[in-house]
């Protein structure tokens, strides 16, 4: 669901109102069956948004993302780019990748509570990133989404979301694919590589980079080995992070602990920083970095800063923020 507040003034009050609401799942839920525990259930169910809304000025329209489906009840609103009207919010396009990707957190493991889980379960490849809207050389525009299957997509806002081009960029899965977001520039999409939990098919994480206009591979970059090793959580080398790209250089985070900047010409590594140790903290509070997930760097007035810690799922926790400068060797 999108909630789009209004901020309203007067004498004493400073309140808000709702000016518009819209479901991602358009179909009103109906029940479905009864659990085995007799509770009622009802569907379609799901479309999670969780990232943030990409505003096009020009359409007046936002585009979101949308997640899995919670049961097997048919509907288009999931694993999905949704194009709203600004002022209304009407749903004027969606684009579905993946239908019936029923899935909900806990049904892999029959040893737990699977009362509610679908009768099959999906992969889990929710769009869980912002859509990007870039303009390519020649004027024209792109809708670029990356998704938790791996995939990579550009649509034509132009035409109701026609597909472009798609590409593979990874196995994908729970925790997969492409997770928090991708990044770019003039002329190329970089793209981090999380698949945390396919270790069997092969090293998690790795960057690449695609032609924005045609999705040709310009580059792929593997991970490294993990760093974290003696660590009590589960080491793995995924990107999960978001990417930041600034001109000739894009930073991707990785589960690690370690933070590297890329050559976005040829995706050679040029810095390499393990955030994954203690620090002493400017308000005097022990700091230990850890993990690289969900947010890329902030970028701003010559620095760098990035936090560092995240243990929900795999991943290292840790406590701190960090900020680097590029003409100076200390980090503080």
């Amino acid at each position: 669901m999108l909630h789009v507040p209004r901020k309203r003034f007067g004498p004493g009050c400073r309140d808000w109102q709702v000016i518009w609401k819209t479901y991602a799942i358009s179909e009103p839920p109906e029940p479905l069956k009864k659990n085995t525990a007799g509770t009622q259930m009802f569907g379609p169910a799901g479309g999670a948004i969780w990232s943030a809304p990409t505003i096009d000025k020009k359409r007046n329209l936002l585009y979101v993302g949308t997640g899995n489906s919670y049961t097997e009840v048919d509907t288009n609103g999931t694993d999905a780019i949704v194009a709203i009207e600004l002022e209304t919010g009407r749903v004027r396009w969606i684009r579905q990748f993946t239908s019936h990707d029923d899935y909900l957190m806990g049904c892999e493991d029959p040893r737990q509570y699977i009362a509610n889980c679908p009768s099959k379960l999906g992969r889990d490849l929710d769009f869980g990133s912002s859509p990007i809207l870039h303009r390519l050389p020649d004027g024209r525009e792109v809708v670029l989404a990356g998704q938790k299957s791996g995939m990579l997509y550009a649509l034509d806002p132009d035409n109701e979301g026609k597909l472009l081009w798609q590409v593979s960029a990874g196995r994908g899965g729970a925790l997969g694919g492409i997770e928090w977001g991708p990044a770019a520039d003039d002329q190329n999409v970089y793209v981090a590589i999380s698949d945390v939990m396919t270790r069997e098919f092969g090293p998690a994480g790795g960057l690449a980079a695609f032609n924005v206009a045609s999705g040709e591979r310009v580059w792929h970059t593997p991970a490294p080995p993990p760093g974290c090793t003696g660590s009590r959580r589960r080491c793995t080398a995924a990107q999960s992070a978001a990417v930041t790209v600034i001109p000739g250089i894009v930073f991707s985070g990785s589960q690690d602990g370690h933070l590297r900047a890329y050559s976005t010409g040829d995706g050679s590594m040029l810095w390499d920083y393990d955030t994954r140790r203690p620090y002493d903290t400017v308000n005097g509070i022990p700091g230990h970095g850890g993990s690289l997930d969900t947010g890329g760097p902030a970028i701003a007035n010559g620095m760098l800063f990035v936090n560092s810690g995240y243990g929900k799922f795999f991943g290292e926790p840790g406590n701190v923020l960090l900020a680097f400068r590029v003409d100076a060797d200390e980090q503080r």
